[in-house]
Formats: structure tokens, sequence, C-alpha cells
């Protein structure tokens, strides 16, 4: 469909935008009183009767998706939890940066799971992430780590992204409809079980006023928009071009957090980051060099 040359594009645009800007609205409802995880169950819990419909209108899970969707549902909950309560807690770019070493998890998850062999450019995305993690993360020569609970959750987010996108790979076959409700059930699961470890009960709604719902259903909005715009841009346009396209999301990200939050990076932590954007953009080759 020749429409898909630009609207593919714009489809991805429009997806790493939301996930750039989506940390703000997130922070202003903790500041409103609830936690991430609790703003994490209503955000995705809201957008899920509309997904029902879309899912039920195609079909239901095959028996032998059952058991990957339920990863997908698992691995995906946690990822978008850990992101949310990463960037609620910490400084949003080295959030950002932490999770876009997604590629570095990304090879031996395809070697366990689609016995995928990593070819050279594969060892260069490692060398480079491994490489920028180290120069971003090691501070006066100590151990090159995440130096908080917040950075802890981003690396993981960035694990779990890695994993759910070669989990998404193996479902290929099932309609983007069906994942997503699978996937935003995932997320309603694991936040609801975080957020009753973290001892929150269900009367913490009450501080939410009318703006705050609108701002409930609002994220809830974007982040159906996000996902589905995601989908239909990688599912059209081809991965080295749309790896270019999401590195959006840490401009945007980059642009907000200085001016919304007044967040600066150092020159150490620019440099590393760029060694991270570098391992990205290397990945989309990954698959043609094999």
């Amino acid at each position: 469909m020749p429409s898909s040359a630009w609207l593919a594009p714009l489809a991805l645009v429009v997806a790493a935008t939301t996930w750039g800007l989506i940390w703000y609205p997130y922070r202003v409802l903790e500041e409103a009183g609830m936690s991430g995880s609790v703003a994490s169950v209503l955000t995705y819990l809201v957008a899920l009767p509309p997904l029902l419909v879309l899912a039920m209108r195609r079909r239901l899970a095959a028996p032998e998706e059952r058991g990957w969707l339920l990863a997908l549902a698992l691995v995906s909950g946690w990822t978008n939890l850990a992101y949310v309560l990463a960037v609620i807690q910490g400084e949003v770019m080295r959030v950002m940066l932490l999770f876009y070493l997604a590629p570095l998890w990304t090879v031996p998850f395809a070697r366990l799971l689609l016995n995928e062999r990593a070819g050279g450019v594969a060892w260069l995305v490692i060398l480079l992430a491994v490489g920028g993690a180290w120069v971003m993360l090691a501070d006066a020569g100590g151990l090159p780590l995440p130096r908080n609970f917040a950075e802890w959750l981003g690396l993981s987010a960035g694990m779990g992204f890695a994993l759910s996108n070669v989990l998404a790979r193996r479902l290929k076959s099932a309609p983007i409809a069906l994942r997503t409700l699978w996937l935003f059930a995932g997320v309603v699961t694991i936040s609801t079980l975080y957020a009753t470890a973290e001892g929150a009960t269900p009367g913490l709604v009450r501080v939410l006023d009318a703006a705050g719902w609108w701002l409930v259903f609002g994220i809830a909005a974007a982040l159906l928009l996000a996902t589905f715009s995601m989908q239909y841009g990688l599912s059209h346009t081809p991965a080295n071009r749309a790896v270019v396209i999401l590195l959006a999301e840490l401009v945007v990200a980059g642009v907000s957090s200085r001016w919304l939050a007044g967040e600066v990076m150092d020159t150490r932590e620019w440099i590393g980051g760029a060694m991270i954007v570098a391992a990205t953009l290397f990945s989309g080759r990954m698959e043609n060099h094999a």
C-alpha cells in the first residue's frame, strides 16, 4: 500500500515521541499522591476494554500460543512497570540510556529462544553497548554499576524489552490486538502485585480529582496510540530505518527532561550515551549479518 511509505515512519515518530514524553504525566500523578505502581494499574486497566473488543473481533489465542502469550504478558508487565517507576524516580536520560542497552540483551535471548547466532555486527553492538555503559556508569574509577534503584529498574526494563521483542517474534502470527491485550493485562497484573507489596490500598484512588482522572484516561489513550503505532510502523518499515527513527525518543526525552525537570547530563554521560546510541543503530543490521 503506497501510503505506508510515509505513514509507517510517521507512526514510529508518534510512538517514539509518546514514549519520550510519557514520564511527565506519570510524575504529575505521583506529585498528586499516587504511586507509580498504582498509576500503572489504572492507566493500563482503563485501556483493557477497547483492547478486549478488538481482540475478540479477530480470534482467541491458539493453544500453542498461550504459553508464549503468558510469557510475553509477564515480561512486558515488568518491563512497563519498571520503566514507569524508573522515569518517575530517576534522571530521565540516564534511565533512558540504560533502557537502550536492550540490543545488548537481545543477542543472548535471540540465541536461546530463536536459535539465532551472533554475527560480527552483533559482537560490535555488544562491544559498543558495554563500553558505553562503562563510560557512563563508572564513577571515579569505581565499578560501572547503576547508582540507585531507579537506574537498576531502567536496566531491568531494557532487559525485559529485549526479551519481550524476542517473544513477540515467536508470536508474529498472532494478531496485534491479541498480543497487545495480553501485554496490557500483564502490566495490570504485575503492577497490582507490586502495589500490593508496597502496601497500597484501593482507597488510594481517592487522591485523584477530576483533572487527575482525565490525566489517567489521557495516558491510557497515549499508551494505546503508542503501542499500535509502534506495531504498525515496525511491520511496514525496514529494521535499519526503524531503529534510526525510534531514536527520536531519546531526543524528545532529552529536551523534555531539560525543559520540564531541569535535568542536565555531564560530558562523560554524553560520551557513554553516544556509544549506546551507536550500538542501537548497528543493532538494526544484526539480522542482515547474522
